[in-house]
């Protein structure tokens, strides 16, 4: 994904932590690896947790048991899948953020005892595409506001802090864009629509941003329109 350098690393203390605990606990729970959990990982996880990928692969019951407390630890406090954006503001490609009633299957498991199951439940494992290099380059340096002096097609966005973007257009119609409540500047992840936006000349971008310190800036992509 463009200008997206994603640093899928679990806490190395919490990581160690979760290795060093599993041992002799009590299943208390019909959630299995086979039949939920796996499905979960292999959609939100396996682009960084695969063989050869940024982080340890979690791909079998095998590789993933051991850190099973530690994946607990991590979800519950949103550092992981890494995902900054809010949902519900913009709608982008590639949303590994889990969605509530995964979340909460991952930690119902986890305290259960993280039982395996019966493999015949387990699905294939999902063919992960190894990430290409940057392709959108450049874009448009987005302070405090800018003015589009032609129309644009905006593709995407990359913020550099907490902070809130919105096109303000012609007809004093606003559109949200995206929301980074809390921001991980070791991810730096962009953000691309899935559905690119046609923004008319005049329009306005604004960057918000009320618990910045310093200058705090957003990268858009965009495109002419023809």
């Amino acid at each position: 994904m463009a200008q997206t350098i994603v640093l899928c690393r679990l806490s190395c203390t919490a990581l160690l932590i979760g290795a060093a605990s599993f041992a002799h606990d009590v299943i208390s729970t019909n959630l299995t690896w086979t039949r939920e959990v796996s499905r979960i990982v292999y959609h939100r996880c396996a682009s960084c947790h695969r063989p050869g990928g940024s982080a340890m692969s979690l791909l079998s019951y095998d590789e993933a048991r051991p850190w099973a407390k530690a994946i607990r630890d991590e979800v519950l406090t949103r550092r992981m899948p890494p995902w900054d954006a809010v949902k519900g503001v913009g709608d982008f490609r590639g949303d590994r953020s889990l969605s509530q009633p995964e979340l909460d299957v991952l930690v119902a498991w986890v305290e259960g005892g993280a039982p395996e199951g019966n493999p015949i439940y387990l699905p294939d494992a999902p063919r992960v595409e190894r990430p290409k290099a940057a392709v959108h380059r450049g874009g448009l340096e987005l302070r405090q506001s800018l003015t589009l002096d032609r129309p644009m097609t905006l593709i995407g966005i990359q913020p550099q802090g907490p902070v809130e973007v919105a096109a303000l257009l012609p007809d004093q119609s606003v559109e949200r864009l995206i929301w980074v409540r809390q921001f991980h500047p070791q991810w730096k992840l962009a953000y691309f629509f899935r559905e690119p936006l046609q923004l008319p000349r005049g329009t306005q971008l604004v960057l918000y941003c009320n618990d910045c310190t310093g200058t705090v800036k957003a990268t858009v992509f965009t495109t002419p329109l023809r």
